[in-house]
């Protein structure tokens, strides 16, 4: 019974293994021709619109109720404890600045691009267009990861900073028609208390959640497995793992940046 349950646990080590040699090669390749080759402008463009801009009315919609219930719940908190809704304007600024801001749009830009990234990539590949492009000359890597890598770089710390506004003008406009708090206190007590490192602690996780999503989809497309079943199944588990790392690497990042001091 030991020997079965060793040699199961072996058997994972070295799948994972595998696996982690097949990124680490992927993301070789991308950054090798991302200096060598010249930028596909027009595809980066593509790619770009279709992350950002196409994405840009869920991840509003998204941060706004987001900032409207977390003033709603810091208002009654306040109230019950202090008898007045106080500090509201400071405790939405700084939950969605350095958490969730960050957080949720990365989850929503995972569930809405990452999976259509993985699908089309891993479409390409069970109808054999990239080993076409071999045959043609064009590295896939040029061709279909940097363009999407430089997208997901760009878009989703852009995408943050207009739902860190967003949220917290969805806070604004609860504290001050549920609450009747001024719009000066909440505003005083937004920028009395935020400093620009903390605007930098979600707005430099961003980048590491891009980068994480875009290897992840990119990976699952580029080894998904024959025929629709296999396009399907690593759909889903490029969304699934993607939404479960953005919560690993928030925590360990968040870790990192109070230690040297973004707090």
């Amino acid at each position: 019974m030991k020997h079965y349950i060793l040699e199961g646990l072996g058997g994972r080590a070295l799948t994972l293994a595998r696996k982690m040699g097949t990124v680490s090669l992927m993301i070789k390749s991308m950054t090798i021709w991302l200096f060598k080759a010249k930028p596909e402008v027009r595809e980066i463009v593509k790619q770009s619109v279709r992350i950002g801009v196409d994405s840009l009315a869920v991840t509003l919609l998204t941060s706004f109720f987001t900032g409207m219930v977390l003033a709603l719940q810091m208002g009654y908190t306040s109230k019950n404890l202090f008898n007045e809704p106080l500090y509201i304007g400071t405790m939405v600024a700084f939950s969605l600045v350095k958490e969730l801001a960050p957080v949720l749009t990365s989850i929503v830009i995972a569930g809405r691009v990452g999976a259509a990234v993985t699908a089309e990539i891993g479409t390409m590949k069970v109808t054999e267009q990239i080993d076409a492009l071999y045959t043609l000359g064009t590295n896939p890597a040029r061709y279909l990861l940097i363009p999407r890598y430089v997208a997901f770089m760009i878009t989703i710390p852009l995408l943050t900073v207009f739902a860190d506004f967003t949220g917290i003008f969805g806070g604004f406009l609860v504290s001050t028609i549920k609450f009747n708090v001024p719009n000066s206190v909440y505003w005083n007590d937004i920028f009395t208390f935020m400093e620009i490192k903390n605007f930098m602690h979600g707005f430099l996780k961003t980048f590491a959640f891009a980068f994480m999503i875009a290897t992840v989809s990119c990976y699952k497309g580029l080894t998904c497995e024959e025929g629709a079943e296999g396009v399907g199944k690593a759909t889903t588990e490029a969304v699934v793992l993607s939404m479960v790392l953005v919560m690993v690497l928030d925590y360990f990042i968040s870790a990192m940046l109070v230690a040297v001091g973004i707090i």
